[in-house]
C-alpha cells in the first residue's frame, strides 16, 4: 500500500469531494482514496430509501446509533446499535429510518462510487424529491448512470 493513500481523519472531520454535500453525509474514503475498490460514509437517515437495486455494488450498512428499518426478499427488519447488513449487487431492498433522531450509520459500497451519487442528488435538489419523500421514477434520472434503479410505481 502507498504511503500517498494514506489517509486520516479526526472525528467530524470528511473528505472534500467535487461540491460540498450536507453534513448527513460524511464522506470518509471516497472512492479514489481505494483505487475503486470501495467508499465509506457516515450518514444519517433523513429521508426513506425506496425500494431499489444497485447493479454493480454491493452495500454494506453498520448500525451506529437508532434504528434502521431494512426491506428486502418481501420482509422487513429492523437494526439498532451494532446492527449490519450486507444488500448484494441484484437484491431489491429498501432503507427507512424506524427511530427518532433517525439512524446513523456507516455505508459502504464496494466497488466506490456511493459518494459520486450522492453528491449528483445534491446537485439534483428538490427535483428528485415530491411532497419532502424520494421520487422513484425522479431519482432514475440520477441513478442510472450509478447502476442503481428504483422501482416505480
Amino acid at each position: 500500500m502507498s504511503k500517498d493513500r494514506f489517509i486520516l481523519l479526526h472525528p467530524g472531520e470528511a473528505r472534500p469531494g467535487r461540491i460540498p454535500v450536507p453534513p448527513a453525509f460524511a464522506v470518509k474514503a471516497r472512492t479514489e482514496d481505494t483505487e475503486g475498490r470501495l467508499s465509506l460514509l457516515e450518514t444519517t437517515l433523513a429521508r426513506d430509501i425506496p425500494r431499489h437495486v444497485h447493479h454493480e455494488a454491493d452495500e454494506c450498512v453498520y448500525v451506529l446509533d437508532g434504528v434502521l428499518e431494512v426491506e428486502f426478499d418481501d420482509r422487513t427488519e429492523r437494526l439498532g446499535k451494532g446492527g449490519f447488513v450486507l444488500l448484494p449487487h441484484g437484491v431489491p431492498h429498501a432503507l427507512r429510518k424506524g427511530s427518532s433522531p433517525p439512524p446513523r450509520v456507516i455505508q459502504i459500497s464496494s466497488p466506490g462510487g456511493w459518494e459520486c451519487y450522492v453528491e449528483d442528488l445534491v446537485e439534483a435538489g428538490p427535483a428528485v424529491t415530491t411532497g419532502g419523500a424520494f421520487d422513484p421514477v425522479e431519482l432514475n434520472r440520477v441513478a442510472a448512470r450509478h447502476g442503481i434503479t428504483y422501482e416505480t410505481p
